[in-house]
């Protein structure tokens, strides 16, 4: 049953992620007065942030904000594209400098978590397969990798509220400052929700994959 569930998981995380991309191909050709630098810079200083830069980087959504560095990432199509879909994604990660800026406590919380996650993450899955081969003479062993996956699950699930307010903070300052209007707020908005999507069942996935591990190791 719990591979029916990883399995339906991972359908629609693949669905999402081609809608996505269908997205934010359609609304790369809405036209706005700036691009998606311009409007990140403007962002920022708008909110009195003069200490984070704006950087171009390779890749396709690779768009991301790096508070060890205080820098706004940009892939190089949301860095020069002037439409409504880089200015959206542009804002978004602009929302995460403000939430350093303010300290706002899920990304605080995300912050202090990456050390353990990064152990987590390189080490999780020898853990996990080395596990199972050896369940029936050292069960702590699994136990261990659970807990080393539990921790990359909590991120995922800590992440949600990080990117969902993000978004709402981009939302808000593009409609106050002019950048999107009537028409093209529903875009922006749209675009955002798409992309949180892709957290959401990226959590969820995490979830019933650890709730798997525990089975296995419960029945032992």
């Amino acid at each position: 049953m719990i591979w029916l569930i990883i399995g339906v998981i991972f359908l629609f995380s693949f669905i999402i992620q081609q809608v996505l991309r269908s997205k934010i191909k359609k609304y790369s050709k809405v036209p706005t007065g700036l691009t998606g630098a311009q409007v990140a810079l403007k962002m920022l200083n708008d909110n009195g942030i003069y200490d984070v830069s704006v950087n171009r980087v390779d890749g396709f959504l690779t768009d991301h904000y790096n508070p060890q560095t205080k820098q706004v990432n940009l892939s190089s199509d949301v860095y020069n594209g002037n439409n409504i879909a880089s200015v959206a994604i542009a804002a978004h990660e602009c929302g995460h400098a403000l939430q350093h800026a303010k300290g706002y406590a899920p990304l605080k919380l995300r912050s202090a978590l990456v050390p353990a996650v990064n152990f987590a993450n390189n080490t999780v899955q020898f853990v996990l397969l080395l596990g199972i081969i050896l369940i029936n003479t050292f069960p702590a062993l699994l136990w261990a990798g659970i807990g080393l996956f539990a921790i990359t699950t909590l991120f995922s699930f800590v992440t949600l509220p990080v990117e969902v307010n993000a978004s709402a903070r981009a939302v808000r300052w593009l409609e106050g400052a002019g950048i999107t209007t009537y028409e093209t707020k529903p875009m922006a908005v749209n675009a955002l929700k798409w992309a949180a999507y892709t957290y959401v069942i990226a959590a969820l996935g995490s979830l019933a994959t650890l709730i798997y591990y525990i089975t296995i190791a419960s029945r032992r």
